[in-house]
């Protein structure tokens, strides 16, 4: 079972990389905001992946799910960055600066 586990986390990963690679620089703010809504969806699932795993697949269970926290987590804290390039400076006398 491990081995077709890998498999698949191998064709995951390589068609992730060919799908991301190919996005445009400028569509890479709105797609991460989208993409954190669905990361939220899958970590769900791994929430269930882990609550009905066999006993020995319980450590495979939940390397996925804290790896699909730290996407959801990472994701949110770069969208974040990211807009907050997007915002007006105001100085001390509350004018705005350019």
């Amino acid at each position: 079972m491990l081995p077709v586990l890998l498999i698949f986390l191998v064709i995951a990963s390589l068609i992730g990389y060919k799908v991301i690679s190919a996005v445009p620089p400028l569509l890479h703010t709105p797609l991460m905001s989208g993409m954190n809504a669905f990361s939220g969806i899958i970590v769900l699932g791994a929430i269930s992946a882990f609550a009905f795993s066999p006993e020995d697949m319980k450590f495979w269970a939940g390397v996925a799910l804290v790896m699909a926290m730290i996407n959801v987590v990472g994701g949110f804290l770069v969208t974040e960055r990211m807009l907050k390039m997007f915002r007006k400076k105001v100085d001390s006398g509350g004018d705005e600066l350019t």
